[in-house]
């Protein structure tokens, strides 16, 4: 039996059970009504960015957030199927640089790889396909994971670890997590057009601007430069670099090279990068490599992903374009390498076009200088030759000795300055493809022109003399190279942006003369080539001296005396 007062309390007893029931069904409500408007806003945050790296990071974000994870990731599949970037939430700098290096899709990262299905942990250590957790790495227990799935191509995976308060993630945190990832899906291709499209501008402009600085008569090696600074400014590379063709048209010597480390890869073109540049222009196609510095040392040694493209006219080619990133960094994209090999491709046609036009000039200055020839023998010398005739006949009609002296001394004259003429005249006429490429003269011009793209700049050249007939060939054999390294000292450790070289015959003796406008003679004396200079000034019974230059820069001068007769 019941007593009476237990019938009284039994109706208040069933009412406050109802109640609890009624507050504990309002409050899951509101639960759901929160985590709905918090999904609503991540999908609205997400997909306002069209900034690819901004959306990634903004994703892997809202789902740590929204299924109240400690930790999340977000990983990227390569062309491999192993994981090309890696996004985590959760774990700073420090702890970062303490694991190492980020993971490429072993273990449960790669599960989810080969089977991209959502995926529900209570332990990741129980799963068989776990393989653990490298030294400094932070405790993970609870697990869950999606793909994002673009245009049904899986893009990459959700990594959420570590649900805060211990417990595991459940079908609602899944639900929740994998219409992030749809919406995520949309905001990633969004991304993608809108970045494949602004490159399609930043390519088009890039191409415009070298075209037009080839075709209003810029320094090639400044087309070059500018060539090489878009592309890696376009591409986001680290480290852009262009090969010229050594011999046999293998591309080994990086005339050109931007970003960090460029002067070390200009000073010696490590074997890593040259490699990869001759399979590219071997191939006449891009070539990738996952990890060029593997195994390098030097200014390669910190390089992973890298592209390289072969410059090709025609037949013609003018190199290839290399792109390296740090290890640390993703690879190349696919959609990396077409535009680049028009871009380069482009480029070297430009150059074919300025070079014929530049031909085509040179062509033109010497018929001119053919014609300026011409007149100088038919005119000038005759007129010269008839002259001291004319004076050399009048000498006996002189009787007073010393003006017969002058007239002798203007006939000598006279014959000086026809000699001269006639250097002149084989000066015009000297051809680079010609007999007369063999000369001194010829020979020391080409030397100037080969420094050019070292340099930065091109030097002011004067030649005054007989230079070719004068100078004999055992002291035209040390002055090319005597010239070769004074310019290449200039390029190594002058610091300048203007110089100039002059060749000079007279008084029985060659003098050749460098000044530049760069940092100045160094304290410390000659340095190592230098001496070499000197050396063969020496031999040859001259010397040379370095000195400060008027107005500032360097003057270097090398004198050699001349055999008579």
């Amino acid at each position: 039996m019941v007593a009476d007062g237990d019938e009284q309390r039994l109706p208040g007893l069933r009412l406050d059970a109802l109640l609890e029931e009624l507050q504990m069904r309002i409050d899951a409500m509101r639960g759901t009504r929160d985590r709905v408007h918090g999904l609503l806003e991540a999908v609205l945050a997400v997909g306002r960015e069209l900034d690819l790296p901004q959306v990634l990071r903004r994703v892997v974000e809202a789902a740590t957030v929204l299924v109240d994870a400690e930790y999340g990731a977000l990983g990227v599949i390569g062309e491999d199927e192993r994981l090309s970037e890696f996004l985590t939430v959760g774990v700073d700098g420090e702890r970062a640089a303490a694991i190492g290096p980020l993971p490429s899709g072993h273990g449960i990262l790669g599960e989810l790889i080969r089977h991209p299905a959502p995926l529900r942990l209570s332990d990741l250590a129980a799963h068989p396909a776990s393989h653990g957790f490298p030294p400094n790495h932070p405790r993970m227990r609870s697990f869950l994971g999606v793909p994002i799935r673009v245009r049904e191509e899986v893009f990459g995976n959700l990594y959420l670890t570590e649900k805060r308060g211990g417990q595991d993630f459940d079908a609602e945190d899944e639900s929740v997590l994998a219409t992030l990832a749809v919406a995520a899906g949309v905001a990633i291709e969004n991304a993608r057009l809108y970045e494949e499209s602004r490159n399609r501008q930043r390519w088009l402009e890039a191409n415009a601007e070298v075209v037009r600085s080839l075709l209003s008569g810029a320094e090639e090696h400044e087309v070059l430069e500018l060539l090489v600074r878009h592309a890696r400014r376009i591409l986001d590379a680290d480290l852009g670099a262009l090969c010229a063709p050594g011999a046999e048209g293998e591309g080994t010597a990086v005339s050109v090279a931007d970003g960090p480390g460029a002067e070390a890869v200009r000073a010696r073109t490590p074997p890593e990068l040259a490699a990869v540049v001759r399979r590219a222009m071997a191939e006449g196609g891009p070539v990738t490599s996952a990890d060029i510095g593997a195994g390098g040392e030097g200014p390669s040694a910190g390089l992973g992903p890298a592209l390289a493209v072969p410059m090709r006219a025609g037949e013609h080619a003018w190199g290839a374009l290399l792109l390296a990133r740090d290890r640390r960094r993703p690879a190349f994209g696919e959609d990396a390498p077409e535009p680049l090999l028009a871009f380069a491709g482009q480029a070297a046609l430009a150059m074919e076009l300025a070079e014929r036009r530049r031909a085509a000039e040179q062509m033109a200055i010497l018929e001119d200088r053919d014609r300026i020839a011409r007149d100088l023998h038919d005119l000038a010398i005759q007129r010269l030759f008839a002259t001291g005739m004319t004076l050399q006949s009048a000498v006996r009609f002189v009787e007073h000795p010393q003006a017969s002296e002058r007239l002798m001394r203007a006939v000598d004259d006279l014959d000086e300055t026809i000699r001269i003429i006639r250097s002149t005249i084989f000066g015009l006429r000297t051809h680079e493809t010609g007999p007369g490429a063999r000369g001194l003269r010829a020979r020391l011009v080409r030397t100037v022109e080969e420094t050019v793209p070292s340099l930065g700049f091109r030097p002011a050249l004067r030649m005054e003399g007989l230079i070719d007939t004068d100078v004999p060939p055992e002291v035209a054999e040390h002055a090319v190279p005597v010239l070769r390294e004074a310019l290449s000292n200039v390029a190594r450790h002058a610091g300048a942006g203007a110089g100039e070289v002059a060749v000079v015959v007279k008084d029985r003796a060659l003098t050749l003369t460098v000044r530049d406008n760069g940092v100045g003679p160094r304290e410390s004396g000659h340095l190592g080539g230098l001496r070499n200079l000197a050396e063969r000034a020496e031999r040859l019974g001259g010397a040379m001296t370095v000195g400060r230059a008027d107005g500032g820069g360097t003057r270097l001068e090398w004198r050699v005396p001349l055999p008579v007769g």
